[in-house]
């Protein structure tokens, strides 16, 4: 029984630290991105327009669809809880202001949060993974690439980039969509809905979901760049790396979420 109670916390100290060292990997990573992005031309090192271009539409123009779509459900299903749970306090008026601020503080940095990370941070992390398992980093190296320049630093850059505008569309399409179900219990038109709904907005309300939103995006890359580079066990340990780069992205996220709610509303 002593023996096993020995061996869990042994366990538990090795997981504590595996953890402290990616993390202290993932603030390196940050660390050594923007100072490749400030020194790199004078080592020959600079980053190309062209790829953060590229990580732009992968990461951010193709999950545009998706994520309206998404907004588009989000601010409807906010529009059916609000009305309804007003309504026993004969306060329907207001499910406009509240869908106004819940959708551009909370759930647009959210929800698009979620999909990033569910298709960019995946992705992030196979393509580092797969160059791991490959050796191609070790080649990289050899031709005096700096891997950290080359592949964290332009989705980086992407998605402080891309994340913001994604925002700012779900934001328009959420309110949208909360229009559309709101206008009839609020007789009301649907462009007076969204006239109104930006009228009651304050640009505290819009900058406190854009910053949410560049620090989802500065996670999603980190832990994606990280878990890849740890990938070991060859294609298997590609597919692992992909499903905890997820998970662990979305849960950063929820976490970061949290935080930074508490503190931008104080």
């Amino acid at each position: 029984m002593k023996h096993k109670v020995v061996q869990k916390v042994e366990n538990l100290g090795q997981l504590t630290v595996q953890y402290l060292e990616r993390l202290g990997f993932a603030m390196r990573l940050f660390w050594d991105s923007f100072y490749w992005l400030i020194v790199g031309r004078k080592y020959k090192q600079r980053v190309r327009f062209a790829q953060i271009v590229k990580h732009i539409k992968m990461d951010g123009v193709d999950a545009l669809p998706i994520v309206l779509a998404l907004a588009l459900v989000v601010g409807m299903m906010l529009a059916i809880q609000l009305i309804y749970a007003l309504q026993a306090f004969g306060a329907q008026s207001q499910v406009l202001l509240a869908i106004a601020k819940s959708v551009t503080r909370e759930f647009s940095p959210l929800i698009t949060g979620i999909i990033v990370a569910g298709r960019s941070g995946a992705a992030i992390a196979a393509r580092i993974g797969s160059q791991v398992v490959s050796q191609e980093i070790d080649a990289l190296k050899v031709m005096g690439v700096v891997p950290v320049r080359y592949l964290v630093l332009p989705p980086l850059l992407a998605l402080m980039i891309s994340m913001p505008m994604l925002i700012i569309g779900a934001d328009i399409v959420a309110i949208f969509g909360g229009a559309l179900f709101s206008v009839g219990k609020l007789d009301m038109s649907i462009t007076a809905y969204m006239v109104e709904s930006f009228n009651v907005l304050v640009v505290g309300d819009i900058i406190q979901g854009l910053i949410k939103s560049v620090v989802f995006g500065v996670i999603i890359v980190l832990v994606g760049a990280t878990t890849g580079f740890y990938v070991t066990g060859g294609a298997e340990g590609v597919g692992r790396a992909t499903t905890t780069a997820v998970v662990v992205s979305i849960s950063f996220i929820v976490l970061a979420d949290m935080i930074a709610s508490y503190f931008l509303t104080q």
